[in-house]
């Protein structure tokens, strides 16, 4: 009887070992929903909405002369005077170099000389042709040989005068290529002159936002060194063509400023204002999954988490334009997006 009860007692309590260890087995595969690691991630929402676009471009670029010229000799010689140094300024019309014009001096003087004595023949021809003592024919080889003196005196005075060197424009002396006693041909570089009384603005703008922007469209220019300091300036030039980047190039042009004097190569920002205002769809910066070049956002669909591409550029506030990929009124996520893949079941907060 001892042993059969002993037996009972022993069945008991492995049965309930056994009981046990399904109930802990349970516990351990349940989900862990009360232990706050759950497959449902707690998350906020905000809505696509549409406003008025601030048609604002922020951009940056590199400052260049208005006007930058290799200023060339015309004439063959030795340069019997020199007069430039680097960052001199040079007002139109000012000679920096001279070329030996002896030769050509004289040969204008000879010029000069032949035509007077031609013109003098033509006068007194004229006189004995109206009188009946010379004949048509006379007549008219005096004033061709006159004529042929007038273009060779002009030719001969254009010579010495390319043989001054003179600037085109006034500007600023940033290179200078010869010195003085050295033989030159026609063509070889003296000097470079810039212009930065205005400056233009070298920018590369993306495939999307280039076809808003037009040939004088109202910017501001501004420059880390004068903070504060704002250059008026337009869109001066706009390609036709882009890059294998898909990238165009554009040109905004600002006056120089006497009082905030900027140089040519000076890193700017530049701020487009395209006129009007059109409705845009707008989400709020803090939804983007990834840049402004390669953009993802999650939707709230059915309780799910839905990632979807999207195309979106910049705006001057808390929001990016939506270009494509979305409509009004879908709900984005905005926080919470760490714990998220596509697919994942939410749970939206209510605020």
């Amino acid at each position: 009887m001892k042993k059969i009860i002993g037996t009972i007692t022993i069945i008991v309590i492995l049965a309930g070992t056994v009981i046990l260890l399904i109930r802990n087995h349970d516990k351990i595969n349940k989900p862990r929903t009360n232990s706050g690691i759950s497959n449902v991630v707690n998350v906020n929402v905000a809505k696509v909405i549409s406003k008025a676009a601030d048609n604002v471009f922020d951009l940056t670029g590199t400052l260049f002369p208005a006007t930058e010229l290799y200023i060339a000799a015309q004439a063959q010689g030795q340069i019997t005077s020199l007069n430039i140094e680097l960052g001199e300024y040079k007002a139109k019309g000012s000679i920096i170099a001279t070329i030996d014009n002896r030769l050509r001096q004289l040969a204008v003087e000879n010029a000069r000389i032949n035509e007077a004595n031609l013109k003098r023949n033509l006068e007194r021809t004229q006189n004995l042709y109206n009188g009946g003592s010379a004949t048509e024919q006379q007549l008219d080889e005096i004033r061709n040989a006159y004529e042929s003196a007038k273009i060779q005196l002009e030719q001969a005075e254009k010579q010495f005068a390319d043989a001054t060197v003179k600037v085109p424009f006034s500007g600023v002396v940033t290179e200078k290529l010869v010195e003085e006693g050295a033989y030159i041909n026609p063509g070889t570089p003296v000097a470079t002159l810039i212009d930065i009384s205005k400056l233009k603005v070298k920018i590369n703008m993306s495939e999307s936002d280039i076809y808003e922007i037009e040939t004088g469209d109202a910017a501001i220019v501004t420059t880390e060194i004068y903070p504060g300091t704002e250059y008026p300036g337009r869109v001066t030039f706009v390609s036709d063509r882009g890059n294998d980047s898909h990238n165009y190039p554009l040109e905004v042009e600002i006056p120089n400023n006497k009082q905030y004097p900027l140089k040519a190569g000076t890193f700017v920002n530049v701020k487009i204002k395209v006129p009007g205002e059109a409705l845009a769809l707008f989400i709020p910066r803090e939804a983007l999954i990834g840049s402004t070049q390669d953009a993802s956002v999650y939707v709230s669909e059915n309780g799910k988490a839905i990632l979807k591409k999207v195309i979106v550029k910049n705006s001057s506030d808390d929001y990016l334009q939506v270009l494509s990929g979305l409509t009004e009124g879908e709900e984005i996520i905005v926080t919470g997006q760490i714990n998220l893949e596509d697919g994942k079941s939410i749970e939206i907060i209510k605020n």
